[in-house]
């Protein structure tokens, strides 16, 4: 059947107020959806009603009909996400420090008007704005786009690197000169957003915080070998960084007490490989960047574990305790 440019509009109209303002517990009946095509300008009857329905499930759009007192109601049953997904992409955006206050709403907003109307009255009202340590670097997102894109091209990037002061005041290293680096990846980590990155400076793989950038840059030069790692080995990176701190890679034995497996495992992973000392203790070897996040890490535990080998790293930890104490 034809269909005038009239009649198209209607039915991207109907769907437009389905898709945003029904789910199965709020269908709208067809008196309703009579009257809300009028405002718009748009005429309807119950009998056309009916057959701009039917064309839309022809085409595989999922609206449900019911009762609604003596009339037909509609509804769409066809989400792209459930309550409880949306809720954790928006918790995850709340947990993010990166994501400015500004931002937060607005991507919040965004998210939860993927669940509809209805979705995002509850949704909106149930939220719980816990994270008060947010940045103030309004351009992340656009540092972000910029960063994916290089990624994409597998181009270099270019941008200037800032620290806060006691002020909060920004201060550029290097006398703002900009840093151009080789893109690996983005990574998220302890409630930040870091680009993992060949530096020729460095000469080794160094990560810097996505929310200290500014005027990042794509440059129209490809990335060199050493950037080219395999997913597999970003990830491994990841796993053997502390806080992205990096430092020299080292395999390492740890002995530690029943009341620290949770810990391990929610620090190494689930596929971390114990061995049982005694009733009470076990021991695991993990591999990891040998940084001061990692002693810091270690040392929270007071004495309840303990590194094995290598030697020398015992002997480091040592030291460290004794300069603490000192």
């Amino acid at each position: 059947m034809a269909y005038s440019g009239e009649l198209k509009i209607k039915l991207l109209a109907i769907w437009e107020m389905l898709s945003q303002d029904t789910d199965p517990l709020h269908p709208l009946g067809t008196n309703e959806i009579i009257a809300r095509l009028a405002e718009k300008g748009i005429p309807c009857d119950r009998r056309t009603l009916a057959q701009d329905i039917k064309v839309l499930q022809e085409y595989g759009y999922e609206v449900q009909e019911e009762k609604v007192g003596k009339q037909n109601g509609y509804y769409m049953d066809d989400r792209k996400f459930s309550l409880g997904e949306l809720k954790i992409l928006i918790d995850a955006v709340q947990a993010a420090s990166f994501v400015t206050e500004k931002k937060t709403k607005e991507i919040i907003e965004k998210l939860a008007d993927l669940g509809g109307s209805n979705r995002a009255t509850v949704m909106q009202g149930n939220l719980v704005r816990f994270n008060t340590r947010k940045h103030t670097n309004e351009s992340i997102l656009y540092n972000v786009d910029h960063l994916e894109e290089a990624l994409i091209k597998k181009c270099k990037v270019s941008f200037v690197y800032f620290d806060l002061d006691e002020n909060h005041k920004r201060v550029f290293r290097k006398d703002k000169q900009k840093y151009v680096v080789d893109p690996v990846a983005l990574i998220f980590m302890e409630d930040n957003y870091y680009l993992m990155c060949y530096s020729d400076a460095y000469e080794k793989i160094v990560c810097y915080r996505v929310d200290r950038m500014q005027q990042v840059t794509v440059v129209d030069k490809p990335i060199c070998v050493e950037a080219q790692i395999p997913e597999e080995k970003v990830a491994e990176f990841t796993e053997q960084t502390f806080k992205m701190y990096s430092g020299a890679s080292e395999k390492v034995t740890l002995r530690f007490g029943n009341q620290l497996i949770g810990v391990v495992y929610d620090k190494f992973g689930e596929i971390t490989k114990m061995r049982r000392v005694d009733e009470d203790t076990c021991t695991a070897s993990v591999k990891v960047q040998i940084s001061p996040t990692f002693w810091g890490w270690l040392f929270q535990f007071a004495g309840e574990m303990q590194i094995v080998e290598p030697q020398y790293l015992i002997e480091t930890y040592r030291h460290l305790l004794d300069s603490a104490c000192e």
